[in-house]
């Protein structure tokens, strides 16, 4: 009797799999967790023109989506058509970049029908409201339904069909979480449209997010969007961001440094209307707070990049999540430079939660009910008030009134010096309430700028090594190293070819002193490998600047004469991102005289 050999592989046979087996493959790329099919289903509300969403979840989106939109709705015909994969009304297929819509890949219905227990109910304009249902890619036939307008698209127990993937599912209250963090992100894409979100769970269905459509123009409904997403702190401690570079148009909101987060868990990006993770974004804004922001600090934003479709490929990534640029160095660029000019132009403005802060954090000492007073005197009724209560007042004929003058510079913004206190905080009183001055930490912002000034006026000087380091890199990382040369010359940072993959360091900083060479060129080829640029020799001459100027400014504990305070404010008026020492930190809290008054039930 004959044995087959272990040893011998048996010839693969090539053959066809099934549509069913076709989407479940497919929803494994696009319908990573329930999060993915309400962004699926959502976008896809949106296309149809809808200008209300409801979601409602159950379990985490596990046991139950459904998404309500008074959309365009489809017809009855055009049921069966909308649950075959690659079918879609977005695109006609001849081109792949001229790309406008949310969804044109045709996979999402597909993939949920594939997976789950899934029923369309849907009615177009002219036509009579029809149903159909698919389970476990079973498809039935399409029925009549009751339905008004627009489409309601329910999906239950997701992945029943394919239950291993329920396995690699966190808990319900992980999932929901996701699935309100993708709510959120199309509502503040989508300003003009009503997003509700409600939760199931239990047979008791609670609203757990709702965004009304804005009204105004674009600023005014994302500004209000954006309150009610992100909070009223981050809408009173936002800077309006409009800049323009070669076709790319940069729009939205971006906090102050001094109202920051422990983690990147607020940053909202949308190219072409479209919410994107995107590393290289990503990169680029946290480069333009690079500057203004300890490294254990990240920026709360809200910006929005549009450009012309084929600018930009958004077909990289079956969740369309994505998205490569024609000329990424062009939008990187722009986002540092439009949020460094926000961050500037926004002067010497602080954060309110500062200031709040600084509020809650003070106690008067009993509560008592409010009482009858007189109204707040005026200037010169205090001055007269004064005079009256010195001694002398009225004895004799050189016992006159001579009233003050107002101080000029209690209409300037940080307003003029009154005290220092503790040899480190000076009180200003301005024409609205006071402020109190961390002397240090502003003065170090003052230096740091100035040094900046300085080195971007003269250069950064280089030091010659008496051996040039010779650094191996492979081919590809050398060549790309080379390509920014220029660039870092400029920074005193010297490299030559030296054959093959090598590098040659001649020169580096001088302000950096005795470096590691070899190290500081892995990081910047590291960095670029990852971004796509490096900002890493810059942010070391920086991070020095910044070490000097936090020697060279005022210390803490000297005191200061009036002239040398005010002269300090003054200097903070006119220096951009004063607002904030270089870490990040404010360097100023300003107080209104009506939150005083009201601590002390003046109000």
């Amino acid at each position: 009797m004959a044995t087959v050999d272990p040893q011998i592989k048996q010839q693969p046979v090539i053959r066809q799999l099934d549509d069913a087996a076709i989407n479940r493959i497919a929803a494994g790329e696009v319908l990573e967790r329930p999060a993915s099919a309400v962004k699926e289903l959502v976008e896809n509300s949106i296309d149809a023109g809808a200008r209300r969403i409801e979601v409602v979840i159950a379990d985490g989106g596990k046991t139950l989506i459904r998404v309500t939109d008074d959309g365009c709705g489809m017809s009855p015909a055009d049921l069966p058509m909308a649950l075959s994969r690659h079918a879609t009304s977005k695109i006609d297929g001849s081109d792949l970049l001229n790309i406008t819509s949310f969804g044109f890949r045709g996979e999402a219905l597909p993939s949920l029908g594939a997976t789950g227990r899934l029923s369309i109910t849907s009615r177009a304009a002219g036509h009579e409201a029809a149903q159909i249902r698919v389970a476990g890619g079973d498809v039935e036939n399409v029925k009549p339904a009751a339905l008004s307008s627009g489409t309601v698209i329910e999906l239950r127990d997701m992945f029943y069909a394919t239950p291993a993937r329920l396995k690699f599912l966190r808990t319900d209250r992980a999932e929901a979480q996701a699935v309100t963090d993708v709510i959120k992100r199309l509502s503040m894409a989508e300003p003009f449209v009503t997003f509700i979100l409600r939760d199931a769970s239990n047979g008791d269905s609670r609203t757990t997010f709702r965004a009304d459509a804005e009204t105004g123009d674009l600023f005014d409904a994302l500004h209000g969007r954006l309150r009610t997403v992100l909070g009223k702190d981050f809408a009173e401690n936002a800077l309006r961001i409009d800049a323009e570079r070669e076709g790319f148009h940069l729009t939205g909101y971006a906090a102050l440094p001094t109202y920051s987060r422990g983690a990147a868990v607020a940053q909202y990006l949308c190219v072409n209307g479209r919410p994107v993770r995107d590393k290289m974004l990503l990169g680029a804004l946290r480069a333009a707070y690079m500057d203004v922001l300890s490294r254990d600090r990240h920026p709360v934003a809200s910006l929005f990049i549009d450009c012309d479709p084929m600018l930009v490929d958004v077909n990289v990534h079956p969740a369309k999540s994505e998205v490569r640029f024609r000329d990424p160095g062009t939008v990187r660029g722009l986002i540092v430079s439009g949020l460094r000019h926000a961050l500037a132009d926004a002067g010497h403005r602080a954060s309110t939660t500062v200031a709040n802060a600084t509020l809650g954090a003070i106690t008067p000492e009993h509560a008592s009910p409010r009482i009858y007073q007189m109204d707040r005197p005026s200037f010169s009724a205090r001055s007269m008030t004064f005079q009256a209560q010195a001694p002398g007042f009225g004895e004799g004929p050189s016992a006159r009134f001579e009233p003050e003058t107002e101080d000029a510079s209690d209409q300037l913004p940080l307003g003029a010096a009154r005290a220092q206190v503790h040899e480190n905080y000076i009180i200003a009183q301005t024409e609205k309430g006071i402020v109190i001055v961390d002397q240090h930490a502003a003065h170090e912002r003052l230096v740091y700028e100035k040094l900046k000034s300085q080195m971007a006026e003269n250069g950064v000087a280089a030091q010659a090594l008496l051996i040039p380091e010779i650094v191996e890199l492979s081919e590809n990382e050398a060549a790309q190293l080379l390509e920014i040369a220029d660039d870092l010359s400029r920074l005193g940072l010297t490299v030559e070819p030296f054959g093959g993959g090598a590098i040659a360091v001649r020169e580096t900083p001088a302000i950096l002193g005795e470096v590691n060479a070899a190290a500081m060129i892995r990081d910047i080829v590291d960095e670029l490998a990852d971004q796509g640029d490096s900002a890493s020799v810059k942010a070391r001459i920086e991070a020095i600047l910044s070490r000097v100027a936090c020697h060279g400014s005022i210390r803490s504990g000297r005191r200061m004469q009036a002239a040398e305070m005010n002269a300090l404010l003054r200097e903070m008026e006119a220096t951009p991102l004063s607002g904030q020492c270089n870490h990040g930190r404010p360097t100023y809290v300003e107080l209104k005289l009506a939150d005083i008054e009201r601590l002390f039930g003046r109000t």
